[in-house]
């Protein structure tokens, strides 16, 4: 071991622990450091020649930074936090790394063995808070076991269905120590019920599947995030442009289909475009590679792709029939199944879609997505639609908070390329989009990478400008700034007759916080981003003027630091095409 003085007999838990996930890969952790951690930190400094050490400002964003670098590399990352609170709060970026299938390795620090379950200081029992929201989760009982369960670890959260997985370290399994030569740093895994093969689509299915292509006449491919996993992008593409069908993508989807082909139908769901709902619902035979039929994208249920055969392909077993029934189920791995569906189409199996291609090309003519001229006001999908004329020859990446800033993103920066958007789509977390940048740009140093951010998903993890500045990340955050929780603003208007209740982010005393107030954004917004931002060392700007807007922008991006400009629009915008929660395509809002 190149970095333990010959000399030395005895290695600790810690630094087998460091060794496994320098072995294993690991190039960056995100780690916050306390009583119950700080052997790992110790055998952390004793590593920084091979793996980067990056102190977050707080747990929770050091858990989406290492989302971060899984999601833009799809590579397993890794983050750290002590025991008790600092445990506790990597709770949510772990549940979001469920819900989106990330590979994720969490590692918290745990009190010593002797005095767990006696309410200890800072105990929090990990294992079974996070129970239901990783893929796997371990205890480390014993030092003879840890570089076992860190190779186990990193192979379960990385291959099927990719996940979270717990590691839960007490202190005294840090400490402890044992003979250098009795440590296996390649052991055997022990795994019995873990089988996650890469399964083969059957040769009968493939029949299957070119059969029902080759008689449709209204087919729709609805791809997501599982072919984004399984990198699957370039054979759905080969597959895609070969067939004609057109390609409707999920929020989790997006890039792994160019947003500026011809053939794209963006995406689908209670958001989605028009014509990419229309064509779904009005499809007789709906290819669903790599998605679960979320209820974001389905509405009511029963009335979702009635009209048509569906195709479900999967590598978890879970997910076939669970929320809709399939007539052509198959588990299996979504790229080796295009792999073998392109190599067995012939030309004759490739439908006539002349009638069908007509009709959706009519329905973007009809229903494309837009906006409106607000004068000099700047409209946020405007913000948006400029961000991407002026970024997207660049080699960008794109983050996002949670709310209607996350669908103008989705809706308006077409993605050419997968893993270029970064969006927290499961759980829905505000907060995501600063520290999640702040990951991709730790993985990419020479890349564009912006966080699209309205002020209240920015607030939640507001004290990363910190890293961005300490650790020299030069991430752009194109803040959105329209004062008021928009989404829920918007839900307010549509269902609640427009009664405001606790959405409006100034000060309680002002009207708007009733909705009393003329509309208007004030002339200095609450609270003063630029001086916060400059407060933390990054550059900021205001900006309030759509003439001034490019120039702003183009500024912004030039940088070779962080940058944050904050961008203030109008809080009356709705996100627009919806279709309200539960209801059909048929109830879909357009105006």
């Amino acid at each position: 071991m190149a970095t333990v003085e010959k000399a030395t007999q005895t290695i600790n838990g810690a630094q087998i622990l460091i060794e496994m996930l320098v072995r294993l890969g690991t190039d960056t952790i995100y780690a916050y450091p306390g009583g119950c951690s700080m052997p790992l930190h110790q055998a952390l400094r004793e590593q920084r020649d091979r793996i980067r050490t990056i102190l977050p400002r707080h747990e929770q964003g050091g858990c989406f930074a290492a989302q971060g670098i899984a999601r833009s590399t799809g590579q397993v990352g890794v983050c750290m936090a002590t025991s008790g609170p600092g445990a506790t709060n990597l709770v949510t970026g772990i549940a979001d790394a469920k819900l989106d299938s990330i590979p994720l390795i969490a590692i918290t620090g745990q009190v010593p063995q002797a005095v767990i379950g006696s309410d200890a200081f800072q105990e929090t029992p990990m294992v079974e808070v996070c129970r239901a929201i990783t893929k796997h989760h371990y205890m480390i009982t014993d030092v003879r076991d840890v570089a076992r369960i860190v190779k186990e670890a990193f192979h379960i959260a990385s291959t099927g269905r990719p996940g979270p997985v717990l590691i839960d370290v007490p202190k005294d399994v840090q400490l402890d120590s044992i003979p250098l030569s009795d440590v296996d740093f390649d052991p055997p895994m022990n795994l019995p019920g873990y089988r996650p093969e890469v399964r083969a689509i059957a040769p009968e299915q493939v029949r299957q599947v070119i059969a029902a292509i080759r008689r449709s006449k209204r087919p729709v491919l609805y791809v997501g995030g599982g072919c984004i996993q399984s990198e699957a992008s370039e054979e759905l593409t080969k597959f895609a442009v070969r067939t004609g069908i057109p390609v409707a993508m999920t929020v989790m989807g997006l890039g792994v289909f160019p947003g500026t082909h011809p053939q794209s139908l963006h995406m689908l769901g209670m958001h989605g475009t028009v014509y990419a709902n229309y064509a779904v619902d009005q499809s007789d035979l709906l290819l669903a590679f790599g998605v679960r039929f979320d209820d974001r994208v389905t509405g009511k249920l029963e009335e979702f792709a009635k009209h048509g055969k569906i195709v479900h392909i999967d590598i978890d077993p879970s997910e076939i029939h669970k929320n809709k029934e399939a007539h052509i189920p198959i588990h299996a791995d979504v790229r080796e199944a295009l792999v073998a569906l392109n190599a067995a189409l012939t030309e004759e199996d490739i439908p006539d879609l002349s009638e069908w291609s007509h009709q959706i090309a009519g329905w973007k003519a009809k229903f494309p997505l837009g906006y409106a001229d607000a004068g000099d006001a700047i409209l946020q999908q405007y913000a948006i639609d400029e961000l991407w004329r002026q970024s997207h020859t660049m080699d960008t990446y794109i983050t996002v908070g949670v709310g209607q800033h996350q669908m103008w993103a989705a809706q308006f920066y077409k993605f050419d390329k997968p893993r270029r958007w970064l969006s927290s789509s499961g759980l829905g977390t505000m907060g995501f989009g600063l520290p999640a940048a702040m990951g991709v740009q730790t993985a990419h140093p020479n890349a564009i990478v912006v966080d699209i951010d309205g002020d209240g998903s920015f607030q939640m993890n507001i004290q990363e400008l910190a890293t961005l500045h300490c650790e020299k990340l030069p991430v752009k955050i194109l803040l959105l700034n329209n004062q008021h929780l928009g989404m829920v603003v918007q839900w307010e208007d549509r269902f609640m007759s427009g009664r405001r209740a606790n959405t409006y982010l100034g000060p309680i005393d002002h009207p708007e916080a009733l909705g009393e107030g003329d509309g208007s954004m004030p002339d200095e917004t609450f609270p003063n981003f630029v001086a916060i931002a400059k407060g933390y060392g990054v550059q900021a700007k205001q900006v309030r003027s759509k003439a001034e807007y490019p120039k702003a922008l183009a500024e912004m991006l030039a940088s070779k630091e962080p940058y944050l400009l904050d961008v203030i629009c109008p809080y009356q915008e709705h996100v627009l095409p919806m279709i309200p929660s539960g209801r059909t395509v048929r109830e879909i809002i357009i105006e």
